[in-house]
């Protein structure tokens, strides 16, 4: 299960909303060994594409090793499908390399309707979990 601050999903469905027509993707870096998703790092899709996404090589070697160096890891990876449901694409699949991460995705194709959905890929295999959104972390025991 997934538990997030609502100013996170905030800042994740605005930046998929401010990218559409093409795909968005960034982080949300969490103290190691946690899965609790703290510092949100919007990136660039390299791909500029609507369906399609892949981090910039440069930028993410420098996220990561901003990651490391504040001893954090990548507990949310995100990007959007601009015209299609909130669900891992075979590209997506084949790209998962986090098996701690949550993958979340969000539906940019209804203006009025937000689709945020998380998941876990490991190995290949896709599974659903629940999101909990929370107003602060303060609240979950």
């Amino acid at each position: 299960m997934l538990t997030i601050e609502q100013a996170l999903v905030d800042r994740i469905v605005a930046h998929a909303r401010a990218d559409h027509p093409d795909e968005a993707c960034g982080v949300v870096a969490g103290p190691a060994g946690s899965d609790r998703p703290v510092r949100f790092v919007a990136m660039t899709n390299a791909e500029r594409s609507p369906t399609f996404y892949r981090f910039d090589s440069m930028e993410q070697l420098r996220v990561w090793r901003e990651m490391d160096d504040r001893d954090e890891e990548p507990v949310v990876i995100y990007h959007s499908h601009t015209a299609t449901e909130a669900y891992p694409s075979r590209t997506d699949v084949s790209y998962a390399s986090e098996p701690n991460a949550h993958y979340v995705l969000v539906s940019t194709r209804d203006a009025d309707d937000v689709e945020f959905r998380s998941y876990r890929i490991v190995d290949g295999e896709v599974t659903e979990e629940e999101v909990t959104v929370v107003e602060s972390y303060s609240q979950v025991k």
